[in-house]
């Protein structure tokens, strides 16, 4: 049953990462992978959120069945370092050495600000 909840929690997060990273293209373009940045972010904090919520202590203790679900199924679907890694070194074979940079900069302390964000939000709803 664990694998099944995971299996469709990840098919839940492709479809949106996949709907959310286009849409994210068509309004930035496509010069810089924006919606893949977007899509991290968003991704970390929403399992920052979910981990803090789930905390013993906290306000939501959710079981082991709904963690899984959203933890490992729709935020694993959902974010994407096998994407981020292809478009930065498609960055670096073009030459883009810059944007290569700000890439993996912007992806790696965003992120972990995210995640950082959603357990401190995840904290301060438990109260």
């Amino acid at each position: 049953m664990d694998v099944l909840l995971v299996a469709v929690g990840g098919a839940l997060g492709s479809v949106g990462r996949y709907w959310c990273s286009g849409l994210v293209a068509r309004l930035f373009g496509e010069s810089f992978p924006w919606g893949t940045v977007i899509v991290n972010i968003v991704g970390s904090f929403v399992i920052g959120l979910v981990a803090a919520l789930a905390l013993p202590e906290g306000r939501f203790l959710l079981p082991t069945n709904a963690r899984l679900f959203l933890m490992f199924g729709i935020c694993g679907g959902f974010t994407t370092f096998s994407s981020f890694s292809l478009q930065t070194l498609n960055l670096l074979r073009d030459g883009e050495w810059l944007l290569a940079g700000a890439n993996v900069s912007l992806s790696l302390v965003l992120c972990l600000l995210a995640t950082w964000l959603g357990l401190v939000a995840g904290v301060i709803v438990n109260r």
